[in-house]
């Protein structure tokens, strides 16, 4: 039996058994759940510093950059062929979902159907992102609908609650709500720089938290090694 093979085996073995110790009443010492799977043989792309929640779920074609985050039970699901980007310094909020079309979609524009989360990105708690762009230096609110097809320029605000139909465009430097998404108002320059410090903040809540849910392995040398590097 290869080593592949057997690691699987094992790994189902106490997946199972802790299974069955939960149905007897006991506590399942193992859990079932894997926050980075593969699918079709295209497995997820994660850094060091990029933190996935125990409960979230990273699957298929997904490339995360340095100091990403995906949180508590949020969903990037890259299963149709089409991969996932999340940029530097990006994250996606608690129970967000991100996905694409399906293996045969396409867009009337004649772009591949993926989905691009650039850099400097919030996403809110809760939003769906399908097949869309979305530039550097972007805060999505709560909530949000962004549709296949759309895009979403460099340095722009979403309101909480806002849908953004297929294919429409957000210009860069504005602030959009409602559903359809429509204008508010042009961002002043305190709420530009806010974009960047609401992502940075966001990296260095997710960095405590990859603290606590460290990896077995040697993964914590490594951050040990950054931080003693960053001290000095």
């Amino acid at each position: 039996m290869s080593g592949k093979f057997l690691k699987a085996a094992v790994g189902r073995g106490f997946r199972e058994a802790g299974a069955a110790l939960k149905e007897q009443g006991g506590t399942e010492l193992v859990s079932r759940h894997r926050p980075k799977m593969t699918f079709l043989g295209l497995s997820p792309f994660v850094t060091n510093d990029t933190f996935i929640a125990p409960s979230a779920s990273v699957i298929g074609e997904v490339t995360n950059w340095d100091q990403s985050s995906v949180w508590y039970g949020a969903v990037v699901r890259a299963d149709s062929s089409h991969p996932i980007t999340i940029g530097f310094n990006s994250s996606v909020g608690e129970g967000s979902v991100v996905s694409t079309l399906g293996k045969n979609g396409s867009l009337k524009t004649g772009f591949p159907p993926v989905c691009h989360i650039g850099h400097y990105v919030t996403v809110g708690a809760g939003s769906v992102l399908k097949s869309c762009r979305v530039d550097d230096l972007v805060v999505i609110g709560e909530k949000c609908t962004i549709m296949e097809g759309s895009l979403i320029e460099s340095n722009v605000m979403l309101e909480p609650g806002t849908v953004v139909p297929p294919y429409a465009r957000i210009p860069s430097g504005q602030k959009w709500g409602g559903n359809p998404a429509a204008f508010v108002a042009n961002l002043d320059a305190n709420e530009l720089e806010s974009i960047k410090a609401k992502s940075t903040e966001i990296h260095l809540r997710a960095k405590e938290h990859l603290l606590e849910f460290l990896p077995v392995g040697s993964t914590y040398v490594h951050l040990e090694e950054l931080e003693r590097q960053q001290s000095d």
